[in-house]
């Protein structure tokens, strides 16, 4: 079959770097999905162009920032996306982690012609990805689950790899212009960024495949009505609600969390039975932390726990 030479470069890529990328070379512990990685990077390290970073208080803003594309993955993206996951597990300070988009819009998905090699940006960071072949799926959390708790900011699209990254996320809040959706299916294409394994788990089989064969777009309204997303807000306001929530989360303790986090996790792969062993296991150490008995404390003194970590 002839090939139009633009096509098939892009295919290559995109099958080397997005399919082989996930299979091959790779150890098990790579397909772990609590895999954090054995690099250490401070969170005042961490941003690309296309990945800014900021803290408020014990939490991690990453912004996907590429306005202009309507912030499309690239590789700088891809890139400043794992390091900011790595970065916030890595910093006890860091309690929870927002994940939003600049310009009004979340994310449309990879950005074909810059994998293609046409017109690419932030070809330094290819050699990141050549040294990590699973990289980019660690940071889509595809391959990776962050301890600390993402909540995704949404304004805007959140299509293609934009609905497949969400699917990584805890809890989700958008804005009520926002728009969902794989469309890779109208392309011709496969969405192999989870959501044939992760979308019937987290939504009704109906729901998951009507989104998945039909590639149609989803309002906000929508995307809540079928449990992708938790609630809808007034546009604009994605981000501040998003912090509200970070901030409730930051006030308990954070062992606490990030056990409750990772049982419910654990326990969706397991039988009833063995995920209530499994609980067990995760939630009584808990209670025989310093922090177990700093929350009783404040309790009994009516007065806000301080939380130490330990």
């Amino acid at each position: 079959m002839n090939c139009d030479p633009a096509y098939c470069n892009l295919f290559q890529v995109c099958r080397r770097e997005f399919v082989m990328g996930g299979t091959e070379d790779l150890g098990t512990e790579d397909l772990g999905t609590e895999h954090v990685g054995t690099e250490h990077v401070g969170t005042e390290h961490v941003g690309t162009e296309h990945l800014t970073v900021e803290r408020r208080g014990a939490t991690l803003v990453l912004t996907l920032n590429r306005p202009q594309a309507r912030n499309a993955l690239s590789l700088p993206m891809l890139v400043g996306l794992y390091d900011g996951w790595l970065a916030a597990d890595a910093d006890d300070e860091v309690r929870s982690v927002v994940l939003t988009g600049a310009g009004g819009a979340f994310c449309s998905g990879m950005d074909l012609k810059a994998l293609a090699g046409s017109g690419m940006e932030g070809e330094e960071y290819r050699e990141r990805m050549t040294a990590d072949p699973d990289l980019h799926w660690k940071a889509m959390l595809r391959h990776h689950r962050p301890r600390k708790p993402v909540i995704a900011a949404v304004e805007g699209p959140c299509v293609a790899g934009g609905t497949e990254i969400l699917q990584g996320t805890d809890i989700r809040i958008a804005g009520s212009g926002a728009t969902f959706g794989l469309f890779e299916v109208r392309r011709g294409l496969f969405p192999i960024g989870g959501s044939t394994v992760r979308l019937p788990r987290q939504i009704p089989r109906t729901h998951a495949l009507e989104m998945l064969l039909t590639g149609r777009p989803y309002t906000a309204d929508e995307a809540a009505s079928i449990g992708l997303i938790g609630r809808v807000v007034p546009d604009g306001t994605a981000l501040e609600e998003a912090l509200a929530v970070a901030e409730r989360i930051n006030a308990c303790g954070p062992l606490a969390v990030e056990a409750v986090k990772a049982s419910v996790y654990e326990g969706a792969e397991l039988t009833e039975s063995e995920a209530l062993a499994a609980e067990l296991k995760r939630g009584w150490p808990v209670f025989a932390t310093e922090d177990a008995k700093e929350g009783a404390r404040a309790f009994a003194e009516k007065r806000p726990p301080v939380y130490r970590r330990a």
